[in-house]
């Protein structure tokens, strides 16, 4: 049976709003968490938090065993992520949200963490249970541990996705945040037709992990109608807003523009039809529900100047969008990505975000800096928010191997031990903590960062009997 008590942790941690950067609720209830167990804590700047819990009776002086987790979530579907509630069921095995994304990533592993801390009944050698922020849009939490944080040198890390594996290696990744400067002007007071355009419906999901899945990215619906109401039109845009978080696949986008009043007024309204069908055409074994509507609005006060749009078009046409390289050492991985997760018109700049991951260090850092040139060579301003190493352990490691003969005597069958194209914190562990090495597992997550999430339950409970087991003969 599925630990009732990590399920019930999740549920109250559900009911904790935690964006990227507001993760200060979150830190709250871990605080007083170890407060109402007396346990000792510590919170950095950062509001990363480490609790510590020394050995079960006769295992006080076993080896220090970290356990690694980040409290924040990619919250998809929510008009406000600060109060929106998350609404969980389970259907047919699998725990789900109702319209926003679930937050088992890594709500989940926070959860199995907490749970160990509060029971008497697992046997474990000393506990650093460490959970992190803003790992989810720029591991600056990660990027600001002092060296002094943990003593462990064996870190469990709980956020994986993949049921039956070992994570043993990363990406290394780049975020970088573009504004291309744009002036806001009255907009035309006569003449002028306006419309609204929504996409809605696309499964989106993890920049890292769903990039080689062919799915649609708002950004590519917004370009093709730029290019084709741009080319018979004088489009002058108001609102311009695609994507969700930097590190998701844009699923959503509203634009609003007008145009003089004339012929081409049918020509705009019929590309809702010729932009569905080419929607269904292409992504239809992808994203089948995206869709894109086009409808008449009132008007708005201000537009953005010309040369923004232009230069934004540019940019957008220079800078590669999903797979750029397969790789050639580890079958079926991506080895190189761009995804443009944001592009929002605000006050005086049109902001885009792109998150570029590679094996390969040398290439991402080439790839980041074309990247940016490509924006400062249409007079933006780019800036790197961050930069995180790629990540490789050596699996015939005692602790890998371990871990992996755990994952035999208990579910009967060995992991994969795999590198995989999401970026994790443990790039920097492993530069911040000299000698240390990291195990990451976790339950079957699927479509993480999406209104599709949803957790297997059964591999709730697996994963939870190896973690026992494990902490045991780590002890």
């Amino acid at each position: 049976m599925i630990s009732e008590r990590v399920l019930s942790i999740f549920k109250e941690l559900n009911a904790i709003p935690r964006p990227s950067h507001h993760e200060e609720r979150v830190a709250d209830f871990l605080c007083e968490f170890a407060q109402r167990l007396n346990l000792s804590y510590e919170r950095d700047p950062a509001n990363c938090v480490v609790i510590r819990k020394p050995g079960t009776e006769g295992h006080e002086n076993a080896e220090p065993i970290v356990l690694l987790n980040h409290m924040d979530m990619v919250c998809v579907g929510m008009d406000d992520p600060l109060t929106a509630p998350i609404d969980a069921y389970v259907e047919d095995g699998w725990m789900k949200a109702r319209g926003t994304s679930l937050g088992a990533d890594n709500g989940i592993g926070l959860s199995m963490a907490l749970a160990v801390l509060e029971s008497n009944d697992i046997v474990h050698g000393p506990l650093e249970a460490i959970f992190t922020t803003n790992e989810e849009d720029g591991m600056s939490g990660a990027a600001q541990l002092m060296p002094t944080f943990i003593k462990g040198r064996k870190v469990i890390n709980l956020d994986s996705e993949d049921y039956d594996t070992i994570t043993t290696g990363a990406a290394g990744a780049c975020l970088q945040f573009h504004e291309i400067p744009a002036t806001r002007v009255p907009a035309p007071a006569s003449g002028m037709e306006w419309f609204r355009v929504r996409v809605e419906g696309g499964l989106g999901g993890h920049s890292g992990v769903d990039i080689n899945k062919g799915r649609c990215s708002a950004v590519e619906i917004i370009k093709r109608l730029f290019y084709f109401i741009g080319k018979v039109c004088d489009m002058r845009i108001s609102t311009l807003k695609i994507g969700e978080a930097n590190a998701s696949i844009p699923s959503t986008a509203e634009l609003v523009f007008c145009m003089p009043k004339g012929a081409k007024t049918n020509f705009v309204i019929q590309q809702e039809t010729v932009t569905k069908n080419w929607l269904k055409y292409t992504y239809g074994g992808t994203d089948p529900d995206v869709c894109c509507t086009i409808e008449k609005c009132e008007p708005e006060a201000t537009v953005i100047s010309g040369h923004a749009i232009v230069a934004l078009i540019e940019c957008l046409n220079g800078v590669p969008q999903g797979v750029i390289r397969m790789s050639d050492t580890m079958k079926e991985t991506v080895e190189t990505s761009n995804n443009i997760g944001v592009i929002e018109a605000r006050e005086n700049c049109i902001f885009v975000s792109t998150h570029t991951r590679s094996f390969i260090d040398d290439v991402l850092e080439r790839l980041a800096n074309h990247i940016a040139d490509v924006f400062k060579g249409h007079g933006a301003n780019s800036r790197r928010v961050m930069t995180a190493p790629a990540w490789q352990e050596d699996q015939n490691s005692n602790f890998l191997q371990l871990t992996s003969n755990v994952f035999k005597d208990v579910l009967g069958w060995y992991p994969r031990m795999v590198a995989m194209h999401f970026v994790l914190e443990a790039g920097y562990f492993v530069k911040k903590y000299p000698g240390i090495q990291i195990a990451c597992i976790g339950p079957r997550i699927v479509e993480p960062h999406s209104t599709s999430e949803r957790v297997e339950l059964s591999t709730v409970d697996d994963i939870w009997r190896v973690l026992i087991e494990l902490l045991s003969r780590l002890a």
